[in-house]
């Protein structure tokens, strides 16, 4: 049984923790994972599929309910194929993982962002954000992996 006590973790090991973790959820899936050199566009890994389709993933991780974010510069919302896994740990469990279509953005809500920062003296990056609270946190449900994933595999196998 591998550690759960996440405060062990710094932030970076976190985030990389939550990486690899993400990347063993596809493989059990069978499906084909990549990993990019250099992460320059904010694109963590990219998965095939048996049937040749790609897929775009960044990854991000929370520790509790709280916010983070992508910044609008690499996480393009009209990419049908970029999606986020989410990562959510609490001590004593392994995370919980969502995954998430970009899409999404196109209709923010309570728990998913659209922040410009375009008004007086704010200075900040344009950016797409998750808001997570104990409120709002339902809404999250229906990215659950589990649930996400079987949908995603049946869509891959009528393309073709």
């Amino acid at each position: 049984m591998p550690n759960t006590d996440w405060s062990r973790l710094n932030r970076l090991q976190l985030g990389r923790y939550a990486e690899y973790f993400a990347k063993m959820e596809f493989a059990s899936y069978g499906l084909e994972v990549f990993t990019t050199e250099v992460d320059d566009r904010g694109i963590d890994f990219v998965i095939k599929d048996q049937n040749g389709r790609f897929c775009e993933v960044q990854v991000k991780s929370l520790r509790s309910l709280g916010y983070t974010f992508m910044r609008k510069v690499y996480f393009d919302i009209r990419n049908e194929n970029l999606y986020l896994a989410l990562l959510l740990f609490e001590s004593g469990r392994l995370p919980d993982i969502y995954l998430i279509p970009a899409r999404v953005w196109k209709e923010p809500n309570p728990i998913f962002v659209d922040r410009n920062y375009d008004g007086p003296g704010q200075k900040s990056a344009p950016e797409y954000g998750i808001n997570l609270s104990q409120k709002n946190y339902p809404l999250l449900e229906p990215f659950k992996f589990e649930h996400v994933i079987g949908a995603f595999l049946k869509s891959i196998s009528h393309e073709r």
